[in-house]
């Protein structure tokens, strides 16, 4: 069994000038980012690498339609990808570093043609996604109303930049949203049954790092995260190491038709999904790895286990107040078209599952939290 599997080079510079000064991107580099991003904290550095700027393709989530039109954008030629950007532009810049990209529709349907041939750089602007250390890149495929995750040993990036100066202006609603998602990716990968000692030393330290963050923040408020920014990028890392190995499983399966049909971001919508799959989890099974689990951050926290998802649903109440589906836009009718596409689409995520769930328990979970 394999205890461990970690890919990227991970480096850690305290500015935009030190990774820079390092990695020097030039002219035969490609630079996806966000012109928000790239202006303040790299405009002035004089560096003559080709930029595109991912939001003139498109807002939100990385689709199968702005992945196209970013492809055409940057063009042939150039030896070396950097991602700079949140999860949409990372997952994006991954595929636009392999051999031949020009299909994304053929790479999810013949797995061998996920090969590189260019050098790719991530460096994360958020603190939630982990994508720079792992080996999947999610887009949302419009024609089939979804979310899919595309994998391949070509999808790790050679070098994973960590630079806690890109995390000083993140808004309040991405921070939320996006280490709302490292806490999942730390959970879900802690409960898989793929999990290993090793990978839960991971997962485990990410939550304590992101509890303690989230429980200061709660007390303080939004502006007490600024000095907690380092921590939090580290556990996403961390979070993104630990599921990379061991899987995400049915929160982020639940989540994806809800983000696909109604927009909502990754984070939120996990976090939509979040509690419903954790009471569902205990109702059919309290003991082992949950029971560990839900001790160890209720001891965080400071509160009984048994009482540990109501104490967690208000601190994170107070980076973000958790609403119902149906507030999303969801419809009733929703329900069993959600739980088709879960089942026919999400069976990767599914199998990481802490206990099995079927079709009912998945249309229970929706009813619940609709």
């Amino acid at each position: 069994m394999n205890e461990l599997f970690i890919k990227p080079e991970l480096q850690y510079f305290k500015t935009c000038k030190e990774f820079a000064d390092e990695f020097k991107p030039g002219k035969d580099d490609l630079v996806l980012t966000n012109q928000y991003i790239w202006e303040p904290f790299f405009g002035k550095l004089g560096l003559e690498c080709r930029t595109v700027f991912q939001e003139n393709f498109g807002k939100g989530e990385p689709t199968d339609e702005m992945f196209a039109a970013i492809y055409e954008a940057a063009g042939k030629g150039f030896k070396r990808v950097f991602g700079i950007g949140g999860g949409t532009v990372i997952d994006i810049a991954k595929v636009l570093a392999l051999k031949d990209a020009s299909d994304l529709g053929a790479l999810y349907d013949r797995p061998e043609l996920v090969l590189r041939d260019k050098g790719l750089v991530l460096l994360p602007t958020t603190c939630g996604t982990g994508s720079e250390v792992t080996n999947i890149s999610i887009f949302a495929l419009l024609k089939k109303n979804t979310k899919k995750g595309l994998t391949g040993k070509a999808l790790f990036a050679d070098y994973a930049c960590l630079v806690p100066e890109l995390l000083q202006t993140i808004p309040d609603y991405v921070f939320a949203t996006s280490s709302i998602d490292a806490m999942v990716h730390a959970i879900e990968s802690s409960l898989s049954p793929k999990a290993t000692g090793t990978t839960k030393l991971f997962g485990y330290k990410a939550l304590d790092m992101l509890l303690r963050g989230f429980k200061v923040i709660s007390e303080k408020g939004m502006e007490a995260r600024k000095p907690l920014m380092g921590d939090f990028l580290m556990a996403s890392t961390y979070a993104g190491i630990a599921f990379g190995n061991a899987g995400c499983a049915a929160v982020h399966a639940l989540s994806y038709p809800l983000g696909a049909a109604y927009h909502v971001a990754h984070g939120e919508s996990n976090y939509a999904m979040f509690f419903g799959v954790m009471h569902s989890y205990l109702e059919i099974k309290s003991d082992g790895a949950i029971a560990e689990l839900n001790k160890y951050m209720a001891g965080i926290i400071g509160c009984p286990p048994e009482k540990l998802y109501d104490c967690l649903e208000k601190i994170l109440n107070s980076l973000i107040p958790r609403k119902p589906l149906r507030e999303y836009g969801m419809k009733e009718a929703d329900i069993d078209i959600f739980s088709d596409s879960v089942i026919a689409n999400q069976q990767r995520l599914l199998a990481n599952n802490f206990v099995a769930l079927d079709k009912d328990r998945i249309k229970k979970i929706y009813r619940d939290m609709y």
